[in-house]
Parts: structure tokens; C-alpha cells; sequence
């Protein structure tokens, strides 16, 4: 008893050790990275007026901290997440009805695929007209973009649920409620999961995207008008601060996963 509870100690001490590992590792890689990159700015090797560098990265935060910086973070921010909530719960519910539905699944498959390899960005125009210029274009685009990935996705979750499984329910008298939310919907949890990481990067993608269309404060409409000054130091500060903020979000829901599963 002693020596499993010994062997128990010793491998949750090489798990933890192996997670601090990596972060580790994750930390010397970006550190590596940015030395090698003002390096490369202050020896000539790259053109920093181009690429820029850590140094004036740094240098134009402070000067942007000055402005109207908090402003443009904060309403990238907002219309990220509420496109991000939007697309990620109207995805799932519309997975559920089409896996509670199976002919309406069958009508709606055509569709669903060509609506996915539409390019978004040709909608521009037309949601712009719909519901007007302003953040509310730039959630739709948000949403346009996360929607139908999300439902695809969380559909082939629900899907892959064994079907001897359901048989069984239902040869015990289970109603399809009950199967539903007894069965398919905790077997679908890292499918959802992974919905919702897949999604983060889609958001972003989607924000930007519509504030490229419209917008008069973002991060994207900085990153717009610095292309069009040549202040590339704008341009890829803003880029920065888009990682950033795109990695806390991340992180967010990786704990949020940890949380889930623990339970």
C-alpha cells in the first residue's frame, strides 16, 4: 500500500514537473524570439522601419498609453466577446435541433456546407446596409464567421455518441430528453470544449475583419490607419496587443476546461 501510494506521489511530481517544463520552454521560446528580433532591428539585418521591433513596439505603447489606447482595446474587446457568446451558444443550440431532428438535419446539410465555404467578407457590404455601421456590423461579422463552424463542429460531437449506447437508453424506456441530456450532451463536452477554442481565434478573426469594413475605434481601425500613414509601428503594436489579447481569452477557456473536467 505504501509503495503505490509512493508510486502515486512520484507520478503526480514528474506531471507537474513536465507542465512547469513546458511553460518554461513556452516562455524561453517567446523571450528568444523578441531578443532575436530587436537584435536583428539594431544590427541592420532587417529593415525595422518595416518589420519595427520590441523597442519600438514598446515605445509606441507609451505613446498610444497617452491617447485613447484603453478606448480602441476596449471596444475590440466588447465586440469580440459578445460575438464570441452569440455564435458559440446560437451554434450549440442550433447543433442540438438538428441532432434532435434527423430529417431536419438531412433538409438543412446542403445548405450548412455551401453557407460555410461562402467567404464572409462578401456580406460586408450587405450587413453593413442591414444593420448599419458601428459595432453592431462588426458582431454580426463576428458571428457570421464563428456560427456555422460552431454548428458543424458541436453537430459532429453530438453525432459520434455510441449508438448501442442510445439503444440501450432507449430499450430502458428513456425518453430522448432524457437521452439528450443524460447521454449525448456530458459525451459532447470536449467536443464543446474544443468548440469554444476553436472559436476564440475565429472571433478575433471575424472582429478585425469587420473593423477593417467599418469602425471609427478598435484595434483593427488603428491597424487600418497606420497602413495608410506607413506608421508600421502602429501597425504592429496593435498586432501585439491583438496576441495578447487573443491569449488571455485562450487561457480563459483552457481554465475554464480544467474547471469543467475536475468536476
Amino acid at each position: 500500500m505504501k509503495k503505490q501510494k509512493n508510486e502515486h506521489e512520484l507520478y503526480i511530481q514528474k506531471s507537474n514537473f513536465r507542465k512547469v517544463k513546458i511553460v518554461v520552454i513556452q516562455i524561453l521560446i517567446l523571450i528568444c524570439f523578441l531578443g532575436l528580433w530587436e537584435l536583428a532591428a539594431q544590427l541592420g539585418w532587417i529593415d525595422s522601419f518595416i518589420t519595427s521591433s520590441p523597442s519600438r513596439v514598446i515605445a509606441m505603447l507609451g505613446d498610444l498609453s497617452k491617447q485613447n489606447l484603453w478606448l480602441h482595446i476596449g471596444t475590440t474587446l466588447y465586440e469580440c466577446v459578445i460575438g464570441f457568446v452569440i455564435s458559440t451558444l446560437l451554434g450549440c443550440a442550433i447543433a442540438v435541433v438538428l441532432w434532435w431532428s434527423d430529417f431536419l438535419r438531412r433538409v438543412l446539410e446542403p445548405y450548412i456546407v455551401v453557407l460555410n465555404s461562402l467567404p464572409k467578407i462578401a456580406l460586408g457590404p450587405i450587413i453593413i446596409i442591414w444593420v448599419g455601421a458601428g459595432a453592431k456590423a462588426i458582431v454580426m461579422m463576428t458571428v457570421l464567421i464563428c456560427l456555422i463552424v460552431t454548428i458543424i463542429s458541436a453537430l459532429g460531437g453530438l453525432m459520434e455518441i455510441d449508438e448501442g449506447k442510445i439503444l440501450l437508453m432507449r430499450s430502458m424506456g428513456a425518453t430522448k430528453w432524457q437521452i439528450l441530456t443524460k447521454l449525448v450532451l456530458p459525451g459532447s463536452l470536449p467536443t464543446f470544449l474544443s468548440v469554444l477554442k476553436i472559436n476564440v481565434g475565429l472571433a478575433w478573426v471575424g472582429t478585425i475583419m469587420g473593423e477593417y469594413l467599418v469602425s471609427g475605434a478598435g484595434l483593427g481601425y488603428l491597424i487600418i490607419y497606420g497602413g495608410q500613414v506607413f506608421k508600421l509601428d502602429l501597425v504592429m503594436t496593435s498586432t501585439v496587443i491583438l496576441c495578447f489579447l487573443a491569449a488571455i481569452m485562450y487561457f480563459a477557456v483552457a481554465l475554464a476546461e480544467r474547471l469543467l473536467k475536475r468536476k
